[in-house]
């Protein structure tokens, strides 16, 4: 284990060869695989498993009961709900091992994932999208989007504050504008 002052819960497992950041706090009855990457000041609540070969960036905050399977990459400042449930294969089945075909899931800085919301793999989530709670993310997702629903589906826009945006796309509660660029991507203003 890397790191000078992470804390770990005396009930939680770190494999050898994992490596977690300073700061970091990891609570009751988690299991932080090998090779596993966690930056600092993240936040991991109770019963937490992390796989093999997992990317946590800075400041994650993971609520209690998620799993984080081999596959999941998560970028800097992402809240993972109570709960919430990823998956690293389209076809499981518990008679064929399938390790061989483990699709990639990135989730991309600043991201929220309500609390029991499903992230089916091999997609890639837009920064500072927001997931609502129960929803199922079946596709990628683009930057900025409101998704709720099972199947998730875009109702609207939010800034890095997390608020929805009005029909001007500025941010209610920052002032903040934003813009679509070039490729229909919502971006925030230089102003």
């Amino acid at each position: 284990m890397v790191g000078q002052d992470p804390w770990v819960h005396p009930s939680s497992i770190i494999d050898d060869g994992a490596s977690i950041g300073d700061g970091t706090k990891i609570w009751h009855f988690s299991h932080i695989m090998k090779n596993v990457r966690i930056g600092p000041n993240c936040i991991l609540g109770q019963n937490i498993m992390v796989g093999n070969g997992v990317t946590i960036g800075a400041r994650c905050k993971i609520q209690n009961n998620v799993s984080i399977y081999s596959g999941v990459l998560l970028e800097d400042d992402v809240f993972c709900g109570p709960s919430c449930v990823f998956t690293n294969i389209l076809n499981p089945r518990a008679h064929i091992d399938r390790k061989s075909e483990f699709k990639e899931t990135i989730v991309r800085k600043g991201v929220t994932i309500g609390a029991n919301a499903t992230i089916l793999c091999g997609i890639e989530i837009g920064r500072f999208a927001l997931i609502g709670a129960g929803s199922v993310v079946t596709s990628s997702v683009q930057p900025f989007s409101l998704m709720i629903g099972n199947p998730a589906r875009h109702v609207g826009w939010v800034g890095e504050s997390g608020e929805t945006l009005d029909e001007q796309l500025i941010c209610p509660s920052t002032g903040q504008r934003y813009r679509f660029d070039d490729q229909n991507i919502l971006v925030k203003t230089n102003e």
